[in-house]
């Protein structure tokens, strides 16, 4: 673990190194982000800063373990959309060339070995195989999770540090159920986000973009494969789902609140959860810090939930659903419209 806590920092350090070259390589190269009336920056925005986060991260990695088919899977798809990324950020290609890309490198992944096998009965405890369906499910779920994590990325700070916080809480259960490859990919990715973050949090001096909102939701997907939903547990899938639960349900209740207004479900609007509590009047600071404790705290009741049976699980997730119901529905996430 010692060894995890170094190879973490020497991300940490290489990643703040690089980030202002990405900066001004991103001004170079046009990849910049323009104010409009959806967005909340009101200057032009250097973005691409996930190719900091991507090279860190893969120097790293690369160093520190030995290469395998996984490990190999996982660089090969980050790579294809890190490219698709860093043109998107250039260009604002459309959302379906992206899909296809996320497709692409979930693809990748999952021909390299990386697949959900089975899944666990929440009401019984037992497990069934998946057989042939692990491959549409796996990819499913990885290109859930870019976007998810993509969606998510609205204000300085935000997805790098939701995302810190799912890749720290995927690493103690990592490290809990003997998959130390899996949670150390997870420290040498928290080092690498946080270098990237010094630059990011509010007042921000660089987006992610797409290379690294999109490269964040892949890494944090393929790990809950690699680790948590790999473990013969009660609950297995629930907890990567808790661990990612604020990404997953802001693009969850998205769909939901376009569907409601009559809205193409891939149209943006204002109705996101840090639109919401820009509303109530907390400022970008704040609204950040306040998702990051929401964040943690559903989390923990993923890490919590490991260690329960089937109706104590089964109780707190029927009071974690209840409550972020009554939640969206007060804040407007769940049925806002635009004026």
């Amino acid at each position: 673990m010692l060894k995890d806590f170094i190879m973490a920092f020497i991300a940490l350090i290489l990643s703040l190194l690089l980030v202002p070259g990405v900066a001004k390589l991103a001004i170079r190269i046009g990849a910049v982000d323009k104010p409009n009336a959806r967005k909340v920056h009101t200057k032009i925005m250097p973005r691409m800063g996930g190719l900091a986060i991507y090279v860190s991260f893969f120097v790293v990695l690369f160093l520190s373990q030995s290469m395998t088919q996984q490990l190999l899977g996982l660089f090969l798809g980050g790579t294809v959309l890190v490219i698709v990324g860093i043109i998107d950020d250039m260009k604002d290609i459309p959302a379906k060339v992206k899909l296809c890309g996320q497709i692409v490198a979930a693809c990748i992944v999952v021909a390299f070995g990386v697949r959900v096998d089975f899944m666990t009965n929440i009401f019984h405890g037992d497990t069934f195989f998946l057989s042939v369906f692990s491959i549409p499910v796996t990819i499913i779920w990885i290109v859930s999770i870019i976007n998810a994590v993509n969606l998510i990325d609205g204000l300085d700070g935000l997805a790098a540090g939701i995302s810190i916080i799912a890749a720290i809480t995927m690493a103690i259960v990592g490290y809990a159920s003997g998959q130390a490859a899996m949670a150390s990919m997870a420290m040498i990715l928290i080092g690498a986000t946080l270098g990237f973050l010094r630059y990011n949090f509010h007042p921000a001096k660089i987006f992610m973009g797409d290379t690294g909102s999109m490269f964040l939701g892949y890494s944090l997907a393929v790990f809950a494969v690699l680790g948590v939903a790999k473990s013969f547990t009660l609950l297995s899938l629930v907890t990567p789902i808790l661990v990612l639960a604020i990404p997953i349900l802001d693009t969850l209740f998205a769909i939901i609140r376009r569907k409601m207004n009559h809205k193409p479900i891939f149209k943006p609007d204002k109705h996101h959860l840090h639109h919401c509590l820009l509303n109530y009047g907390f400022s970008h600071r704040d609204t950040v810090l306040i998702i990051y404790a929401v964040s943690a705290i559903l989390a923990l009741c993923g890490l919590i939930m490991t260690y329960l049976n089937s109706t104590q699980g089964i109780c707190l997730l029927a009071v974690i659903s209840v409550v972020i119901i009554y939640g969206a529905v007060k804040i407007g996430v769940i049925g806002g419209k635009d004026e």
